[in-house]
């Protein structure tokens, strides 16, 4: 969940550290993607976590979301092809020269994406390297662990994909070429720092930042199998559909932890009971956890208004998600503001 409130240079500012713990009564809070190099940049002000500037400004977050009482993994994600020169400074890499087909925001506003440079053999293996160094720079910062993001058309993701993977080499072509960037990526950060501290997230077939996969029932079975002999903490499938046949077989061949993130909709209202009927099917369906993420936005007690029924608070203009400040970030009110705003009476245990 990006909320662009980092600085210039990737470094969390101190209203990320107040977000956060408004926040901490979830379970486990993921937090937004942070790059584990320079080039791996998507948007202006997201965050990073590969110098020592990154460590100490994510571990103001890390200790106000301990001291409320949370816990935190931190997203791993380099964009790949989505970026662009005048954000990074840099020329995005990708598995392929295949362009984003989309415009892409940058400082000076949306303009058309760069053709990405396609990674040498050398490249991917020190990318491959910085997702492990960015991994022990998160245990650093006081992250209890990592998730390796492999969803949302970002660089892992293009890798899975027919449609943005075009080598011919061993990362390439076959169904195993394709997973084996992925694959190398989580076996180095589990190796870095732990499989009990290392989550995977996925995304079977979804076409988001222009990816076409191709082949989403024979990709993902074998990148299921391959994640697991490594053992990693949890896999996180997003945009899960219980009666798809994929999530089914991933499900049945997954054997550790399975978090799932409903299908709510991409950029649509958000439904009123915040996902809760949805996760609850994906339950039922095998999941083990639900993630929720737009309903956290406008709702800093989540859990509790889940629990006892509470209405929620609508996500505010789509727009205050992205622009800095505390608008539409940390003004949001909890139910004892709301009940006082309102004049509302205190629910009544039953």
């Amino acid at each position: 969940m990006t909320r662009n409130r980092a600085d210039a240079d990737g470094v969390p500012q101190a209203i990320m550290a107040t977000y956060y713990a408004q926040r901490a009564s979830a379970g486990l809070i993921i937090a937004e993607a942070a790059t584990p190099n320079a080039v791996g940049q998507t948007y202006p002000n997201i965050t990073a976590i590969h110098n020592e500037a990154h460590v100490a400004g994510w571990r103001h977050v890390t200790d106000a979301v301990r001291a409320a009482g949370g816990r935190m993994f931190l997203q791993l994600q380099h964009g790949g092809r989505v970026g662009h020169p005048d954000t990074s400074g840099l020329t995005p890499v990708a598995p392929s020269a295949v362009p984003l087909p989309d415009t892409i925001f940058t400082p000076s506003g949306h303009q058309q994406a760069a053709v990405p440079r396609e990674m040498t053999v050398d490249e991917i293996h020190s990318t491959v390297e910085d997702f492990a160094a960015a991994a022990r720079n998160a245990v650093d910062a006081g992250f209890a662990g990592v998730e390796v993001h492999a969803a949302n058309g970002y660089l892992l993701h293009q890798f899975l994909a027919k449609g943005t993977n075009h080598r011919t080499d061993a990362y390439g072509g076959s169904v195993e070429g394709r997973i084996r960037f992925v694959v190398e990526v989580v076996r180095a950060v589990t190796d870095a720092i732990g499989a009990e501290r290392v989550g995977v997230r996925i995304a079977p077939g979804l076409t988001v930042n222009g990816i076409e996969e191709g082949d989403t029932e024979s990709i993902y079975p074998a990148l299921v199998d391959a994640l697991a002999d490594i053992g990693p903490a949890y896999l996180h499938v997003v945009f899960a559909d219980p009666d798809n046949p994929v999530f089914q077989e991933i499900r049945k061949n997954w054997p550790g932890t399975l978090i799932a993130n409903p299908v709510l909709g991409w950029g649509g209202p958000l439904p009123a009971d915040g996902g809760r009927l949805a996760g609850e099917r994906l339950l039922a369906a095998g999941a083990d956890l639900i993630s929720l993420g737009r309903a956290f936005l406008a709702n800093p007690d989540l859990v509790e208004r889940l629990r006892i029924g509470a209405p929620l608070n609508p996500v505010r203009d789509r727009g205050l998600m992205y622009v800095g400040g505390e608008d539409g970030y940390t003004d949001y009110p909890v139910l004892a503001d709301a009940r006082d705003a309102a004049r509302l009476p205190e629910p009544v245990a039953s």
